[in-house]
């Protein structure tokens, strides 16, 4: 029987050790633990000699080290682009529907609190591999009431979104598609200053700070990732 793979991502190193060879016990179960975004990408895209993502279940802290929220929800994003069959689920040391429907609508398939039982985490993540969204009920009224709300704000992503210049909105589907400056420059031909330009000019309306929290509202907004090689 093929093992469920679970990458633990988590700034308490002590925790997502502890946390990674409790669930490593388990006879159907492997995992491993790091403890930032960059480790978790660097882990993820390492692949399989298939090409299948190495991980089936990512578990992932809602407060890794003090990130703020759009990294984290990039991370969701990047993962549901580039690995379609990894589950991500949030541990969250407590409930906050308002970040829970955040990572749902980011593509997380669940939300379990850090001080819940093994057995209950690992209903989680044999559940999810079902394909099914795990909320703890006493979030659940909250959490639709959020996403409700949130189809209001997918509108003002999409207003931002079409501020873009059409160069600048072919800039931002590279970069949805995961590619850097020199290979978003090759593809347009352009200069990679000019891409550098572009990219900035991205991000100011936008009006966020980082090529992942563009990545995330992109998405949100429904831009899709630029297809078919450079």
């Amino acid at each position: 029987m093929d093992r469920i793979r679970v990458l633990v991502v988590d700034g308490h190193r002590i925790f997502a050790e502890s946390l990674a060879t409790a669930l490593t016990a388990e006879q159907d179960v492997e995992a491993i633990a790091v403890g930032t975004v960059s480790a978790a990408l660097h882990v993820l895209e390492r692949g399989r000699p298939n090409g299948e993502p190495p991980f089936d279940v990512l578990l992932l802290d809602v407060e890794l080290d003090g990130a703020a929220a759009p990294d984290e929800d990039a991370l969701l994003t990047t993962v549901g682009d580039r690995f379609p069959g990894l589950h991500a689920v949030m541990l969250a040391a407590e409930d906050d529907p308002v970040r829970a429907a955040q990572t749902l609508s980011a593509g997380a398939s669940g939300w379990v609190a850090k001080n819940s039982s093994l057995a209950r985490l690992l209903q989680v993540v044999r559940g999810v591999l079902r394909d099914e969204t795990h909320v703890p009920p006493a979030l659940l009224t909250g959490v639709l009431r959020e996403l409700h709300r949130d189809r209001h704000h997918r509108s003002e992503h999409e207003r931002l979104v079409e501020s873009l210049t059409p160069r600048e909105l072919e800039v931002l589907r590279c970069m949805l598609a995961g590619l850097g400056r020199k290979a978003v420059a090759e593809r347009l031909y352009l200069s990679p200053h000019t891409v550098r330009t572009h990219m900035q000019n991205v991000l100011g309306k936008l009006g966020v700070h980082s090529t992942l929290a563009a990545v995330a509202l992109a998405r949100r907004a429904g831009v899709q990732p630029a297809e078919g090689p450079p």
